[in-house]
């Protein structure tokens, strides 16, 4: 199919952006999944850390008061704590198993604490130091450590989205060298395929004005340049044989014949 210099030039320009268009929407989709991705794993690693500090609060403040039941002699009741939003809460955090032992280990020692409240044996002082605080300090451990796990998490994650950045804007740069690539190619096409035979042609035709010889240059594409050059080709043919036609008949005119 022959194709005309305005189809050439719109189906390059064409291509071109094609490509350009095409690797901005992976460059669209790429980054949107990624961010989506990441930000909300971080957006869990933060929840997580969180929640794990406000639990820790939780268990701080009963170990508090366990110390101020224990430091006055009149109180005879263990403080109230809510078990089940503890778990429920601490259900929620990834990693979070480990801590259940420690906290099961200290709840169940503070659950003495009325019996030895009530006892003439046994030195509440004592107990709290020897017995219950030692498994508040594993619980507290277990509790550095889940946050700690958490945070390196987070730190993970935000260097995944660095990099995940990095990544997305890989097609961004590829669209962006295709595109070079491609427009350099449209330069050597137009170049070679337009303005050189161009200037062919007009040397040609130059070399025919001014030296009167021979118009020949050749053009091989199949375009309107191809059909230019062959118009130019036969006008030239035709003047030359127009002249030689005219410098005949003078000839023949010419007085002294």
């Amino acid at each position: 199919m022959k194709l005309t210099i305005r189809a050439k030039l719109s189906l390059s320009i064409f291509l071109i952006a094609s490509v350009l268009l095409v690797s901005c929407i992976i460059l669209f989709i790429e980054y949107d999944r990624m961010s989506n991705y990441v930000s909300s794993l971080i957006a869990d690693d933060i929840e997580s850390v969180n929640e794990a500090g406000k639990l820790a609060a939780m268990c701080n403040d009963y170990n508090l008061e366990i110390l101020s039941v224990v430091g006055d002699a009149s109180s005879q009741s263990r403080p109230e704590f809510d078990d089940s939003t503890f778990r429920a809460r601490c259900a929620t955090i990834p990693g979070a198993d480990s801590l259940l032992y420690s906290y099961s280990a200290y709840m169940l020692t503070s659950l003495e604490l009325e019996d030895v409240l009530q006892s003439d044996f046994i030195d509440t002082r004592s107990w709290y130091f020897e017995r219950l605080q030692p498994r508040y300090g594993h619980l507290h451990a277990d509790f550095e450590h889940l946050t700690d796990g958490i945070q390196a998490e987070l730190r993970k994650n935000s260097a995944s989205f660095d990099r995940g950045i990095y990544r997305s804007i890989v097609p961004g740069i590829v669209a962006v060298v295709a595109g070079i690539l491609l427009c350099v190619m449209l330069l050597f096409f137009l170049l070679s395929g337009y303005v050189e035979p161009l200037e062919k042609m007009l040397r040609s035709l130059s070399a025919y004005r001014t030296t009167d010889k021979n118009y020949n240059f050749e053009f091989e594409g199949d375009d309107e340049l191809r059909e230019l050059n062959d118009g130019i080709s036969e006008i030239v043919s035709d003047n030359q044989l127009l002249r030689r036609r005219i410098a005949s008949l003078r000839g023949k005119l010419d007085p002294k014949d």
